[in-house]
């Protein structure tokens, strides 16, 4: 069985599930006889989270999707919302929204859309509201960073907490410049990420898709 890849940010807590584990066992041995139905129910229940713990910050092994003119997904999850809004906090004009859920279930780690130069990381305090909220992208903690190729085009990434996403992190700084598909932080336990697109971008999701990180394309730029 090949054991995956952890990121850095589990460590900690997958070596206090580690310790917690072992306590529970202990205890429920000390508390149970050694076949009691009873002790392999709650066994169970304590393994089972120990294993979310581990999957949760698997950092699995991905080859970058290469396209021309491509914006890559972000994130792992569902695609909820695929919008044109009004983006004030940066292009103070319309762009295409389209939002990424990602549930408990999906790698939480996030990656660069396309090759480019990091313009500007904004990042703002808010509530809690479920991540699938429309509410959420405006009114929830969250972090938006701005990626500028080649050619000046921008798009804008922005980690948005949820109800049990209570950190985000960016482990990038202003002027960086990053590859497609290069890591630039995760959002712990359950969260969003939007993605604002110029409004001549050329769609390639559709609501309810599945995507993956580093692999699905998006859309392309004109």
């Amino acid at each position: 069985m090949k054991i995956p890849k952890i990121h850095r940010e589990g460590f900690h807590i997958i070596a206090a599930s580690t310790i917690i584990l072992i306590i529970c066992t202990i205890c429920l041995l000390s508390t149970f006889e050694k076949n009691h139905w009873l002790l392999w129910i709650l066994e169970a229940v304590v393994v089972f989270f120990w294993g979310m713990s581990i999957a949760f910050f698997r950092f699995p092994k991905r080859i970058t999707t290469q396209i021309e003119n491509g914006v890559i997904s972000p994130a792992d999850g569902k695609v909820v919302v695929i919008e044109q809004i009004n983006e004030t906090s940066h292009f103070n004009g319309p762009r295409i929204q389209v939002s990424i859920f990602m549930s408990i279930w999906n790698v939480h780690i996030n990656f660069a859309p396309f090759k480019g130069i990091v313009r500007k990381i904004k990042y703002d305090e808010g509530r809690f509201l479920v991540a699938f909220n429309p509410k959420s992208s405006e009114l929830n903690e969250r972090n938006s960073l701005v990626f500028a190729d080649g050619q000046g085009r921008e798009v804008m990434v922005r980690q948005i907490a949820g109800v049990l996403a209570r950190r985000i992190v960016c482990r990038i700084d202003e002027g960086d410049e990053l590859d497609c598909g290069d890591e630039f932080g995760m959002i712990r336990f359950g969260s969003r990420v939007d993605l604002f697109l110029p409004v001549d971008s050329d769609i390639k999701v559709r609501i309810g898709d599945k995507v993956r990180g580093k692999i699905s394309v998006i859309g392309t730029l004109k």
